[in-house]
């Protein structure tokens, strides 16, 4: 396992991340490219299911791409259909990953409820093992949810 400098890494990204000549898709792109290699692996094919399932799930528009809390994350800001995703390297855990939401929603409840196979934290995140295979389906449907709760919620249902 590589060492680990003393600055913790969410020090550091917020560092790279806050160079503010640098468009924020440089930003996001250098948090990304700045963990560990299975992390960073992981992370990127996050990523790419999160932007899919937006351009592929009716209402969601264009997401945009920034850095909350040192975070990658994504919102909904052009139609404000959804809640906010995050993702990033569990803090406790070299090998995790997570999907993070808005803890004030029932949405990992739902997830709970519909997909009890998969791992979470509290009311918060699923967590995702860096070196085994990304649950595609399961995490688009988890992901499409999130991005449309305000839609569902406005018409009254999950």
């Amino acid at each position: 396992m590589p060492s680990r400098s003393k600055t913790s890494p969410a020090k550091k990204r917020a560092v790279k991340a806050g160079n503010s000549s640098a468009p924020r898709v440089s930003a996001v792109a250098n948090v990304l490219e700045s963990y560990p290699k299975p992390i960073g692996t992981k992370l990127q094919a996050l990523r790419k299911l999160i932007l899919d399932t937006a351009r592929t799930t009716d209402g969601v528009g264009a997401l945009e791409e920034a850095l909350k809390w040192g975070q990658v994350s994504y919102l909904t800001s052009e139609t404000g259909s959804g809640s906010t995703v995050r993702i990033d390297q569990v803090k406790s855990a070299d090998n995790q990953v997570a999907v993070y939401f808005h803890c004030q929603t029932n949405l990992v409840e739902t997830f709970r409820e519909i997909y009890p196979q998969l791992s979470y934290s509290g009311n918060r995140a699923i967590l995702l093992d860096a070196g085994a295979p990304l649950p595609k389906a399961e995490l688009g449907h988890c992901v499409a949810l999130a991005l449309t709760y305000h839609l569902h919620k406005r018409k009254g249902g999950r």
